[in-house]
């Protein structure tokens, strides 16, 4: 009756074309016929619904945006399908299914968007001109929080001093790991201590960030260049979530989050060669925080720490004695011989140059051992007492070992600094002015096998890493053995050496949201496990 309707309708429209080429049309007769028409049109379909009309108003539809996700629509269809004869397009470009629970659910139709689109791509003037649609916007729930265990509800209402006393004695008693998916054993020296302690890291540790502070010394991260490690760790660590705690009484770890590159830009005057008034700068405030708050004086700041990776940050602390002596230090100038670094105590930070601070993992990797022509190389600043060593005994006495000053511009032109890592077996990192030098890590990044020259210096996480098995360490007096030395080294040994390079690498990244076993994990657990190792339990 429908399709009688319509070509009625279609006749109609026709006569009256032809009749207003040849006669004057009465346009009021013409109108009323049209409205007559429309009101009896609506009511025929009216009379063909399938079931009566006030399901439609009964219920308040709910409202979809075009931008729902499309699975979603699919998913919809599916748990509906049983229940098409109640659906109808209606002209509102809607769909609307109403199912055995009498719910109505109105989604967006699509079919005259892709009907405008196949119409669209007829006409390429159209296409030109065609408006992109926005993209629907997906948004992922969070996963739900998974409720708590019985050990961790009982560990969580410990107090700080029993939580490590619990932690002390777990450790005494660490399951053996033989081989695990997220540690590659040959690294560590003890693969079993280092994953339980990390595992009660995770569990147990809360840490309490000083607000006090003035910027740019506090709170302010440096992010750039090489001393960005500290300021990664800061930046890191104040935006955690899981381990930094706002209640100072619930904090196995005290954190002073300030920058020691901060501080020698604020306060040094430059040739003057003065540092003291870096250090008492540090020690009034120190002072400070112990008048304002308990506590310092409760463990005379043995429970405290800091992270500083300019050369300068341990003389920094030299006016303050407890902070000096008792403070848990994170340093790059990791130096046993000056007597500030404290082995046991005190941690090594690794030294890391950051170029592009938004993207801090840029340039990482490197080639395979066949793409690797250069048996060892270094091109650096002459400071210090040992590149100059290094620089009369083998620039220019060598092809195999290419050591330079500053990279000459002729050179660099055709193989830039980072490409004669990535094309060497070994990676020379003498020390500067002091021991530390971010060319260790830069070869772990680049996949060479590091040369580390620096007596005295204590190597990142030497407490679990072995170093040996990825990297070479030679005394500054043997320096002139360098090529006999590794020479000496079977092929067999330098692949296994660079396959753990590759290992290694992940635990020296400073990626922009942490990772498990990642650099800031890593330097947070050595700070833990320096204050659990140093930790007495009450009575014994």
């Amino acid at each position: 009756m429908s399709g009688l309707l319509h070509r009625f309708t279609l006749y109609l429209m026709r006569e009256i074309f032809r009749a207003s080429i040849s006669y004057k049309i009465d346009w009021t007769k013409i109108c009323f016929v049209g409205a007559i028409l429309t009101v009896g049109g609506i009511s025929l379909q009216m009379l063909i619904l399938p079931y009566s009309l006030h399901t439609w108003y009964i219920y308040r539809p709910a409202t979809v945006t075009l931008y729902e996700s499309m699975k979603e629509t699919m998913q919809l269809n599916e748990t509906h399908k049983n229940s098409t004869e109640r659906v109808q397009l209606i002209p509102t470009n809607s769909v609307v299914s109403h199912n055995a629970s009498d719910q109505v659910i109105q989604l967006a139709s699509v079919n005259q968007e892709r009907d405008k689109t196949s119409k669209s791509r007829k006409s390429s003037k159209r296409r030109k001109h065609a408006k992109v649609k926005e993209k629907p916007i997906i948004v992922t729930p969070p996963p739900p929080r998974r409720p708590p265990t019985a050990l961790e509800r009982h560990v969580w209402s410990l107090k700080p001093v029993e939580a490590l006393a619990y932690a002390k004695e777990e450790m005494k008693h660490a399951p053996t790991v033989i081989d695990d998916a997220d540690l590659y054993a040959p690294l560590f020296l003890n693969i079993s201590i280092f994953k339980r302690s990390y595992e009660l890291m995770e569990l147990i540790l809360k840490v309490y960030i000083y607000r006090d502070g003035s910027r740019p010394i506090f709170h302010t991260p440096h992010l750039r260049g090489i001393y960005a490690s500290e300021g990664w760790f800061m930046k890191l660590m104040e935006e955690n979530r899981q381990f930094v705690t706002k209640d100072p009484e619930k904090a196995h770890l005290f954190y002073l989050a300030y920058s020691a590159r901060q501080l020698q830009t604020a306060l040094y005057v430059p040739n003057s060669h003065n540092m003291k008034p870096l250090s008492i700068y540090l020690r009034n405030h120190v002072n400070w925080l112990a008048g304002k708050y308990p506590f310092w004086n409760r463990t005379h700041g043995s429970d405290h720490f800091l992270v500083a990776c300019h050369d300068w940050g341990p003389y920094t602390v030299n006016e303050h004695r407890e902070l000096s002596q008792n403070t848990i230090k994170a340093l790059c100038n990791a130096d046993v011989s000056e007597g500030v670094f404290k082995l046991g105590k005190d941690v090594s930070l690794p030294e890391t140059t950051i170029r592009t601070p938004r993207k801090p993992l840029r340039n990482v990797g490197g080639k395979r051992v066949s793409q690797r022509p250069i048996l060892a190389f270094f091109a650096g600043n002459m400071h210090g007492r040992v590149r100059p060593t290094l620089l009369r005994h083998w620039k220019d006495k060598d092809d195999d070992i290419r050591v330079y000053g500053p990279l000459p511009q002729r050179i660099s032109r055709k193989m830039s600094y980072i490409q004669h890592m990535k094309s060497s077996k070994y990676c020379i990192c003498p020390m500067g002015y002091e021991v530390n030098s971010p060319r260790i890590i830069e070869s772990i990044y680049y996949e060479c096998v590091p040369v580390i020259i620096a007596d005295n210096f204590v190597l990142p996480f030497s407490e679990f890493l072995d170093w040996s098995a990825f990297a070479v360490v030679v005394a500054e007096k043997d320096i002139p053995k360098l090529k006999e030395i590794l020479t000496a080294i079977p092929l067999r040994r330098y692949l296994a050496m660079q396959i753990n390079v590759k290992m290694v690498q992940k635990h020296f990244l400073w990626n922009p949201k942490p990772l498990k076993y990642d650099l800031f994990h890593m330097v947070l657990h050595s700070i833990w496990f320096s204050r659990l190792n140093r930790f007495q339990i009450p009575g014994t």
